[in-house]
Order: C-alpha cells, then sequence, then structure tokens
C-alpha cells in the first residue's frame, strides 16, 4: 500500500521556521516532522510514500537525494576525490517527490499525484504536519470491511479542526471547523482511487467538497482514535512535540 503525504504548503503560522523551509522539514528531535510520519507508517509495513511539493520543495528533494549520506560515517578524500563510506543505514522507504504547485490547495494536490495510486486498491492519506500514535493497520483493516470510498481517523481534542458529525460508524457530515468539543479530522486517511474523480481542480480543498459530498453519500466512514494526536501549526505546538521527543517518551515513536 502507498502512502501520500501532503507537504506542500507554505506554513504561515510558524513563520518563524517556515520563512527557510517547507513546515514538513521542521526538525522534531533532529528529523523533519515528514521523516517521523513517514516512521509511523514504515512502522506498519507501509514504505511507499507519495510525497506532494509546493513551497520550498526542493529542499525536500534535497533532504532525500542526500539520504543516504546523512546516515553514514564516511571519508573524503578530497586529493583524489573519492568518498569511503565506513557504516551504512538507510530506510526501506521508496520515495516519490512530485511537484504539485506551489498555490495548489490540499485537494488539488491529491489531484496532481492521481498517477501514482489510481491503479491501487486503497492508499493512505495525510497531512505533513502530524503526528499519532494510531493503529494504521487496524484503520485499513476497518475500512476495507466498511465497504467505503473513504475512512478518516478522529480524534476529540477541543475544537477548531475539521469537526465531524458521527451516527455509528459513518460521518454523516463534514464542517470545516468545530463549534467545539467533539470528534474532529486528525488526517490519516484510507482512500479508493475512485474519491480523486471528487476534486475539480487545484482550487479544491479537499476538506470542503470532496469530504462532504462522501459524508452526504455515505461512503465516509470513521475510525475513532483514542489515543496520541497532535498538529503541528504553531511553535508552541512543535516545542511541545519537541519536549515530548527529548523526554524519550515520546507517544508516536511506534517504531
Amino acid at each position: 500500500m502507498k502512502a501520500v503525504i501532503l507537504a506542500g504548503g507554505a506554513g504561515t503560522r510558524l513563520a518563524e521556521e517556515t520563512g527557510v523551509r517547507p513546515k514538513p522539514m521542521i526538525e522534531i528531535g533532529g528529523k523533519p516532522i515528514l521523516w517521523h510520519i513517514m516512521k509511523i507508517y514504515s512502522s506498519h509495513g507501509i514504505n511507499d510514500f507519495v510525497v506532494c511539493l509546493g513551497y520550498r520543495g526542493y529542499l525536500i528533494k534535497e533532504y532525500f537525494a542526500n539520504y543516504f549520506l546523512h546516515l553514514s560515517d564516511v571519508t573524503f578524500d578530497l586529493a583524489n576525490n573519492r568518498m569511503h563510506v565506513h557504516q551504512q543505514y538507510a530506510e526501506p522507504w521508496r520515495v516519490t517527490l512530485v511537484d504539485t504547485g506551489e498555490a495548489t490547495q490540499t485537494g488539488g494536490r491529491l489531484r496532481r499525484v492521481r498517477a501514482h495510486v489510481e491503479h491501487e486498491e486503497a492508499f493512505c492519506f495525510t497531512y505533513g504536519d502530524g503526528v499519532s500514535n494510531v493503529d494504521l493497520t487496524g484503520a485499513i483493516d476497518f475500512h476495507r470491511r466498511q465497504g467505503v470510498a473513504a475512512t478518516v481517523t478522529a480524534v476529540a481534542p477541543p475544537g477548531r479542526f475539521g469537526a465531524l458529525a458521527v451516527s455509528g460508524e459513518r460521518v454523516t457530515a463534514f464542517r470545516e471547523k468545530a463549534d467545539g468539543d467533539g470528534w474532529i479530522n486528525a488526517g490519516f486517511f484510507v482512500l479508493a482511487p475512485s474519491v480523486i474523480d471528487l476534486i475539480d481542480g487545484d482550487a479544491c480543498m479537499w476538506e470542503g467538497a470532496p469530504l462532504e459530498r462522501l459524508a452526504a453519500n455515505g461512503q465516509l466512514a470513521v475510525w475513532r482514535h483514542r489515543g496520541f494526536w497532535q498538529g503541528m501549526d504553531t511553535l508552541r505546538e512543535r516545542k511541545a512535540l519537541e519536549a515530548l521527543w527529548a523526554s524519550g517518551a515520546a507517544p508516536w515513536k511506534t517504531w
């Protein structure tokens, strides 16, 4: 199974960090939050990634181009223009980096990578700025049992995210912002490729018409996650994640 990760936004609420790099490249414990998200998926056996690039996407390309070098002990023989690798380690990942446009919205980015997922039975889809100890294996199995086009992971922190009205195992309505406490969109979707047909173009927000239509048609199931989840929208949240990692007990470290 493949995982599509949104990594193209400018992250304006983290301007202290994102002025020089894309939001998914902000580091937690010395590694980009994008790396942490990929490790979460990898711990569930998902190692094939499609990353949707936009703002300063070349920095993400450079990171993966040099990934092997970053994790190895090397000697550079400058006189003879040679590099000797003493120790090496790399993740078992296949990473496809796709330029989806700097101004493209979340749905439009997914639409632009259609060719990479359209032949899959289902694929995972998430944002490049949130970590969780969500049971992805359970969510995928649940999605298949439900026989729906889309499954969204829901958590229940104080509201200010996309809110879900839930009845049984189905989302009955999707609102862009929550009115208060309740189940909210935590990302970590499982999707059938057919959902991409609901995306009109680059200006389409995934959290808008596509999810609303899926909910209205009974095709959006909900996987309730009662464990840890945290997005990284502000410097305060970034510092909180950094402190958790430094403690040695980061809840999302499932590998």
